[in-house]
């Protein structure tokens, strides 16, 4: 009986000390794979800081796959996504965005995220009066921000931005407007102005779109209705070059000097934040 107990106690032993080396390998080999990730990031970060943005995307994918389940990751996934942005590589950017917003949910930096994923495609409208998609797409992105973030400067910067898309959103709608103007097609006209003053009453268009309201009605007959916008116009913009234009339109006589306009623009958040956010350490 003995024996068996010595025995036993022999074979447990072992199986400790063979447990026990077997923890001490895996604590080694989880160092050095997460010395070789935070290597791969390092050398992405100064790639980036180089400017070489696509060897930099993929050092940050290599970081991100050689320790999936480090703090490092996620940093990493958004690293790759901004190389791409800043090379204006907006498909793989948005890629490696919805990539990481699949994968980390709960990251820290999603706002962040959220707002680089909006300036994409923000970024990629070339011609809103062909392809308003992208746009649509933008604007419901800064809602959403404006929505989950509400404090943070990416919410203030998407309030801005909307203001952007609504003025070319309106840009578009006139744009429309005065074809079927030339064409002398006055209805569809009519529509898409009242759309512009309803809808985008807040954009740089709405005084035009106003005066075309005065401008159309007068000319097919309805002056009451005229008047109406006019008066419209005049309650709110009367010191403004349209309602002069249109205030012509009832005194023919009366001589309009025309004025430029120019338009203020602020720069983004994008190449503000990132540094901040992700500094190599």
């Amino acid at each position: 009986m003995k024996n068996i107990i010595k025995i036993l106690l022999l074979i447990l032993g072992v199986l400790l000390i063979s447990c026990s080396k077997g923890e001490k390998i895996s604590v080694i080999e989880e160092e050095d794979i997460e010395s070789q990730m935070i290597e791969a990031f390092r050398e992405g970060y100064e790639e980036l800081d180089k400017g070489d943005a696509l060897y930099a995307a993929k050092k940050f994918n290599e970081a991100e796959l050689l320790y999936p389940q480090s703090a490092w990751a996620p940093k990493a996934a958004l690293m790759s996504a901004y190389s791409y942005y800043s090379q204006s590589y907006y498909s793989d950017t948005i890629f490696e965005l919805e990539r990481y917003l699949k994968t980390y949910p709960k990251h820290k930096n999603i706002d962040y995220a959220h707002f680089m994923l909006a300036m994409c495609y923000y970024e990629i409208v070339v011609d809103e009066k062909r392809d308003l998609e992208p746009l649509l797409k933008a604007e419901k992105k800064f809602i959403f921000i404006m929505d989950n973030f509400p404090k943070t400067d990416f919410a203030m910067d998407s309030k801005f931005k909307l203001d952007l898309i609504y003025d070319r959103l309106a840009g578009k709608e006139m744009f429309i407007g005065n074809h079927y103007l030339k064409k002398r097609k006055w209805i569809p006209a009519i529509n898409r102005y009242k759309k512009v003053v309803e809808d985008y009453n807040t954009t740089i268009y709405v005084e035009e779109a106003l005066h075309r309201l005065v401008e159309i009605h007068y000319k097919i007959g309805l002056t009451q209705e005229s008047k109406k916008y006019a008066k419209v116009l005049g309650y709110n913009y009367q010191s403004g070059e349209w309602y002069k234009q249109s205030y012509k339109v009832f005194n023919k006589n009366y001589e309009v000097k025309k004025k430029k306009v120019k338009k203020n623009r602020k720069k983004g958040l994008i190449w503000k934040k990132f540094k901040s956010l992700f500094k190599f350490k």
